[in-house]
């Protein structure tokens, strides 16, 4: 049987509760307020953009003829939200380009307006004993899935590299999708992010192991002006990849492969950018993608010969297909992979 309502409040609806001394946003058995600055930050471009947040629950009690809120799930979010509304914090430029940098008394009145009327979801309990909040208090912490290492570094930086390859991420994911680089399932677990991830780490430092991604969110948290760099750059190679294959196109080669793609894309960046730094690669004058898409389909076609036909493999083949085969993401073998791409696309 259902014990709760589900309702919706505004923005304002919490700040006059907690300016008439009605909302209780930390009651003892909640975890205590530990979002860092960048977290709320974070949580208020969500609201400036529009988007939904995660719904909030409390509990209401009837004293003295007024309403009671505590909240049971969700003080963080409202503990920021208040925060802002007191000046107490600026939005961050990595979050918002266009606010940053702003508190809310600097907001124009029709944005304030707009942050006023934002509405949250709501579930409310009545007067529920603590027993019963403390049931539930565990239930919610209950029922999670356990985060992959992509979604455990998506809730633990929220700086200019986790902001970027978002945005990168989502971008691009349609188009990884409807490649076969990445399928339905693998973008639920934010697969898209993770790879892009390591693409923009490699633009930013150089090819390297696949397990060096936390390093790049970790280093590059606070280098906003070096990641919207690597940004730009990864915008331009994809949008020229594109040019080479569109996603149905892609699809039917073995560049659909992630390890491959990764592959030939920092390939072609280091022919067309100099970005990453491939020993033995020159940056090229100009790069044709119909040229390259010959070479690209050329050497797809062979893989398959070389390693479904038990076609003899050329000397030079060697290492590529071993290294391809085993999808390996070893720094190394990376570099041997993204080299071989690289001579070949010069050779024409």
């Amino acid at each position: 049987m259902k014990s709760f309502d589900t309702r919706t409040y505004s923005v304002s609806d919490f700040a006059e509760w907690q300016t008439s001394g009605l909302l209780l946003l930390s009651p003892e058995f909640q975890r205590r307020a530990v979002w860092t600055t960048k977290a709320k930050s974070y949580l208020i471009d969500t609201i400036l953009r529009g988007k939904p947040m995660p719904k909030v629950l409390i509990t209401q009690r009837l004293i003295d003829g007024k309403n009671l809120r505590t909240v049971v799930d969700g003080q963080q979010r409202l503990r920021a939200i208040l925060e802002f509304m007191g000046d107490d914090f600026a939005v961050m430029r990595t979050h918002n380009h266009e606010f940053g940098g702003m508190r809310f008394s600097d907001l124009s009145q029709e944005v304030r307006d707009d942050f006023w009327q934002y509405e949250i979801g709501v579930d409310v309990l009545f007067n529920t004993e603590l027993s019963e909040l403390l049931d539930i208090f565990a239930r919610l912490n209950t029922y999670s899935v356990q985060l992959n290492s992509t979604e455990l570094l998506n809730a633990t930086y929220l700086g200019a590299f986790k902001t970027t390859v978002h945005q990168l991420g989502h971008s691009y994911a349609e188009y990884w999708r409807e490649a076969g680089v990445l399928t339905d399932a693998q973008i639920a677990r934010m697969a898209e992010v993770e790879l892009t991830a390591d693409l923009l780490g490699a633009l930013l430092v150089g090819i390297s192991s696949r397990k060096q991604i936390p390093t790049f969110y970790r280093s590059f948290d606070d280098s906003e002006d070096e990641v919207e760099e690597a940004a730009i750059l990864f915008h331009k190679v994809m949008s020229l990849f594109g040019q080479v294959y569109e996603a149905s196109d892609l699809r039917g080669t073995n560049f659909r492969r992630v390890h491959l793609f990764y592959s030939a894309f920092l390939a072609i960046a280091a022919l067309t950018y100099g970005r990453p730094d491939i020993p033995g690669t020159l940056k090229l004058n100009s790069i044709h993608p119909s040229r390259v898409r010959v070479v690209l389909d050329d050497m797809s076609a062979q893989f398959d010969a070389f390693t479904k036909e038990k076609t003899p493999v050329p000397p030079e083949w060697e290492r590529f297909i071993q290294g391809a085969r085993r999808a390996t993401t070893d720094q190394p073998v990376r570099e041997e992979r993204s080299r071989f791409i690289a001579e070949r696309i010069v050779k024409g």
